[in-house]
């Protein structure tokens, strides 16, 4: 009982902070910064990655392009964007790739600052740009995100405990089935429904476009952050949320997600 109060209490914290950032860009913007640095730091840790290198580039990155693209709207911030997006993309679905492999994911020195500053630091940047959609603040775009991450979260775990059988990636997360995927992927496009009539952000079809784009990379991001653990040999990223494990536990599905969103958000923009 006391182990359960005090995950509501760690959990109600955090949706709390979330949800008080969202109402001023300024909030927002330095709530992100501090739940990137604190990810940042059990990122490193399980990828022991012993410097402070990577949390300088994490600052300059992150309020470099808040600055460029938010507050100033620097005519050559586009092409910033599309840069760190590409290089972004490109490193997440390597990846990918590193999934569908027995051996341990390369952590080689150099490779260590690239996923810090291309896996972790640029998802952060990425949350702040769809929150920014379109030159404007539109934080009801990132609380759909973290909405929709957490309908499908839930009724994977829901729906796999109580009727998954086939295993998905069982090397890396045993408890992982098929049918929870299934099943956190066909709630989070039901739930799509509700924040486009709620929010009147986007249209329903791009809402469940953007439920199948959060669903297939949240759980790539998931199941990404779960071989990081397997290789650490740790059971979760930290302790800072009693109850629930590290911050990145529960931010890893968005931080891998994001890019992929924005880079929907930034296609519907062109052909609109």
């Amino acid at each position: 009982m006391k182990e359960l109060s005090i995950r509501a209490i760690s959990g109600i914290i955090y949706v709390l902070l979330l949800l008080g950032s969202l109402y001023y860009q300024i909030g927002l913007v330095f709530v992100m910064a501090i739940f990137g640095i604190l990810s940042l730091v059990e990122f490193s840790r399980l990828i022991k990655l012993n410097s402070y290198i990577q949390y300088v580039l994490f600052l300059l990155i992150y309020f470099a392009f808040w600055y460029i693209c938010l507050w100033k709207n620097i005519s050559t911030s586009n092409e910033a964007i599309q840069i760190l997006l590409v290089v972004t993309i490109f490193v997440n679905l390597l990846l990918i790739k590193d999934l569908f492999t027995e051996n341990n994911i390369p952590l080689f020195e150099s490779k260590r600052f690239i996923l810090t500053t291309f896996y972790l630091t640029s998802g952060f940047v990425f949350m702040l740009l769809i929150a920014n959609y379109n030159n404007s603040f539109t934080p009801l775009l990132l609380l759909g995100g973290f909405i929709l991450v957490w309908f499908n979260d839930s009724a994977a775990y829901l729906i796999g405990k109580n009727f998954g059988k086939q295993k998905l990636f069982p090397s890396i997360s045993p408890k992982k089935t098929v049918e929870g995927f299934l099943g956190g992927l066909f709630f989070a496009c039901v739930s799509s429904y509700f924040i486009f009539y709620y929010t009147k952000t986007l249209t329903s079809t791009n809402w469940l476009i953007l439920a199948i784009i959060v669903s297939v990379m949240g759980t790539f991001g998931d199941l990404i952050e779960s071989k990081f653990k397997r290789q650490a040999s740790v059971k979760d990223s930290g302790v800072i949320m009693p109850g629930h494990g590290g911050l990145l536990d529960r931010l890893d599905s968005l931080i891998f997600a994001s890019p992929f969103i924005y880079l929907f958000l930034r296609i519907l923009n062109y052909v609109s």
